[in-house]
């Protein structure tokens, strides 16, 4: 701990300021505590430099706007002082920044043991933080977010799950959405970040406009939590998604392979998320019936590449060579792999796709889209896979093909 503790106390009660200062028990002679209302908080800060914030607070806007100046000094220490125990207003205070909560009626031996645990925890704060600003000299980390760069993800996440002995948990792999691109701000994806992860869960840029957070034991659920705080947090400016995956018994080259397919499949099909296909098979949720269960994935998945080779890509081929001779100064481009299968018109009005995607077990899921309307034009099909035929899925698209022509008028 530092030689010398300064401690600031704000409140708007003087009385009450004065009464909890003659409590404190000063752990070095030359300590010292000043008391400041909310007007001269800010300027008092410049003048004692407290490693130890006491904020008696109120639940309302100035309060917590106080703690986010505050909180521009990420050497201080904040503890905020309710008169009440309202979780609300300590929750918001700190999301604001706040480090630790008392209540005002609590014990004199309550407010010293928060104040020595909370200065001790500030020392291990500052260690921390001198060990950022080296990390930040060597680019291990980026200066202007905080958080490792790409160049080192490999050897911070690998390093985390061998020191740990790790062999549960989950990676995140978090993009912008496609449409939302120009109004991402790294900036502020970063805070989001960081603002939703624990000090245990590890953040790094990844390849491309896309970031990396590894949870520590947590399972795709738990996963899933963490994504909906950051997309909370984000939601106001611009749109995320996110691909999931397990770290069990894999190498990060096998873990990094498996997150940017989930985030692809994401991305590709319009969805907040995605996961791996190897634990959708553990979702209860994405199962046809209760009778699916592990073992049935590699059927399912065996039953799609049949389908795959003996109808879709027959078909889709057979479809453009027949409507390349009946839709004039129309463009047809249509592909299939294992991940999806696009049949693609296009013209000087009218731009239209029919995407199916096999989002694992016992369901396609086709996607079609007419650039630039709404419903019901654009619209969403799951098909099971039995019910997959050259005459089921011809039907659909030659639907497709008829609303094309109208909306291409």
């Amino acid at each position: 701990m530092n030689d010398k503790n300064n401690i600031l106390l704000i409140s708007d009660d003087i009385g009450f300021a004065k009464t909890l200062a003659s409590k404190i028990i000063f752990l070095r002679a030359n300590d010292n505590i000043v008391i400041s209302n909310y007007n001269e908080a800010v300027n008092s800060i410049d003048i004692c430099a407290p490693d130890i914030v006491l904020l008696h607070g109120r639940p309302d806007e100035i309060t917590y706007n106080l703690i986010k100046e505050l909180r521009t000094n990420e050497h201080l220490c904040i503890i905020l002082i309710s008169d009440t125990y309202d979780s609300a207003f300590i929750l918001s205070a700190y999301d604001c920044g706040a480090d630790d909560f008392i209540l005002s009626s609590a014990e004199d031996f309550e407010f010293v043991l928060r104040i020595v645990h909370n200065i001790k925890h500030n020392s291990v704060k500052l260690r921390s933080l001198r060990n950022i600003k080296i990390l930040e000299q060597l680019n291990a980390i980026d200066e202007e977010t905080g958080i490792y760069n790409y160049s080192f993800a490999k050897q911070v996440i690998e390093n985390y799950i061998d020191d740990n002995l790790l062999d549960t948990g989950c990676l995140l792999a978090i993009a912008p959405a496609r449409e939302d691109k120009t109004k991402f701000d790294i900036k502020e994806m970063a805070n989001a970040l960081k603002g939703s992860t624990r000090v245990d869960d590890i953040v790094t840029f990844g390849k491309g406009l896309r970031f990396y957070i590894l949870l520590p034991k947590a399972d795709l659920n738990q996963a899933l939590v963490v994504f909906n705080k950051i997309k909370d947090k984000c939601e106001d400016n611009f749109e995320i998604c996110s691909g999931i995956t397990s770290i069990a018994h894999k190498n990060f080259e096998q873990i990094e392979h498996d997150v940017l397919d989930a985030l692809s499949t994401a991305v590709t099909t319009h969805s907040e998320y995605s996961f791996t296909e190897e634990k959708q098979e553990t979702l209860n949720e994405w199962l046809d019936d209760g009778a699916a269960h592990s073992k049935g994935y590699k059927i399912f998945r065996q039953i799609f590449n049949k389908k795959l080779e003996k109808v879709i890509t027959p078909l889709f081929y057979r479809l453009q060579k027949a409507y390349e001779e009946k839709l004039f100064d129309t463009e047809i481009e249509q592909y299939t792999n294992e991940e999806q299968c696009v049949f693609k018109l296009i013209n000087k009005r009218q731009e239209s796709t029919l995407r199916i995607v096999y989002p694992g077990f016992a369901k396609i899921v086709i996607y079609i889209t007419h650039e630039g309307l709404d419903s019901p034009e654009n619209k969403e099909l799951q098909i099971p896979l039995t019910k997959i035929s050259q005459k089921e899925l011809g039907m659909i698209v030659e639907d497709f093909v008829k609303e094309f022509k109208r909306s291409a008028v």
